[in-house]
């Protein structure tokens, strides 16, 4: 059976038809696509994507319905994946060294990317869509959803790990009058985050989170734990510890998948976020235990999808703005956009709250919704 057959039997499994006016379809340029996919599966698809082989209308309808069928269970591993799930179990891709590397990747192809694309805070990260209209709404809301579970008070000092380019410390400012230092690798986060925040009396570092020394009553990460590996949970967890005062309380805003992996998908791998893999619960839990109770969870998934589907309405409309990022990077953040809401649509991904606090005597916790 050719490649071509294997891949038409899966995509008439899902629904998607082929060279169709549906907008979900799949407009095959290049015949070579087929032998591409089996072989290499998602990072050949996402790849031959990029390269202008295939085009669709709505990729993120499309990847769901693929999703919906369980299609990475159909395509056999190929022994460049196997590789690189053999290299993630061997290596710790979020050491010091890389964890910085890795940063800097994403976070530093520059801020006029994220500026079109974000709102007007820049938080890069799930808003909370529960009353929000827009996404300027929905950002604030999430902010300030967090800053009630953690119960901030005037003059609490807070740590934001993390913190890119410092929407929530901003509004846990101005809002609850707290003390706020934000850390991050990257450096251009850094370094716009200290602008918008002049005045302010925020403290920013360009660091990594081990080697961090201090006492803070409150800490939050935001999109951070996606980064710190598998390898480090532990670590990260224990270092929480150091840095958190007694009776001080803690908030991770994180992806979550539903199953415990040490790898990540290797199109994101590449392009998107190296070394970055989503914890499961479980891990969380795992890493946390000795440590910390998990006093509260909250999934909000879908709000996910409805957020990057701004994201992607927003930057579409503005790429004429940005000439610098040609063609076929604009066709992998369309692609990155849209399949990261189609796995969030189907289920496959979730966004969670965690919050804890350390294990011991302590009142009784309820969370803010």
């Amino acid at each position: 059976m050719s490649s071509r057959d294997v891949a038409l039997r899966i995509l008439e499994a899902a629904g998607i038809p082929l060279n169709s006016p549906e907008p979900w379809s799949i407009q095959v340029h290049n015949e070579k696509t087929w032998d591409r996919v089996i072989s290499q599966k998602q990072l050949g698809f996402a790849e031959s994507y990029m390269d202008g082989w295939w085009d669709c209308e709505a990729i993120d309808v499309m990847i769901t319905k693929l999703l919906s069928i369980d299609v990475l269970n159909l395509l056999r591993p190929s022994p460049a994946l196997a590789l690189h799930v053999a290299r993630s179990y061997l290596l710790n891709n979020q050491s010091k060294q890389k964890a910085a590397k890795n940063a800097k990747h994403h976070y530093n192809i520059g801020n006029d990317l994220y500026s079109k694309m974000l709102d007007a805070e820049m938080a890069y990260s799930c808003a909370y869509w529960a009353k929000a209209k827009t996404l300027d709404q929905a950002q604030i809301a999430k902010f300030d959803l967090i800053c009630r579970k953690l119960e901030l008070q005037p003059g609490m000092r807070i740590l934001d790990i993390g913190s890119g380019w410092g929407g929530f410390l901003r509004h846990a400012v101005k809002n609850y009058g707290v003390q706020a230092t934000g850390i991050s690798p990257a450096d251009n986060q850094i370094n716009m985050a200290r602008e918008r925040s002049a005045g302010l009396g925020i403290t920013f570092i360009q660091q990594d989170y081990r080697d961090l020394q201090g006492q803070f009553d409150r800490i939050v990460s935001i999109g951070m734990m996606e980064h710190v590996g598998p390898k480090n949970y532990k670590t990260f967890f224990h270092k929480c510890d150091d840095l958190l005062a007694p009776g001080g309380r803690m908030l991770h805003h994180t992806i979550v998948s539903n199953i415990t992996k040490q790898v990540t998908d290797p199109f994101f791998d590449r392009y998107i976020f190296p070394g970055g893999v989503l914890p499961s619960l479980t891990q969380i839990s795992k890493a946390a235990e000795n440590d910390f109770v998990i006093e509260d969870v909250q999934n909000f998934g879908p709000d996910y999808d409805r957020t990057l589907l701004a994201w992607h309405k927003n930057i579409s409309a503005k790429w004429q703005e940005i000439p610098q990022y040609d063609l076929r990077f604009q066709r992998m953040w369309n692609y990155y956009l849209l399949s990261s809401a189609a796995g969030f649509r189907a289920g496959d991904l979730q966004l969670m709250q965690c919050v804890m606090q350390r294990v011991g005597q302590r009142p009784t916790y309820i969370a803010a919704r």
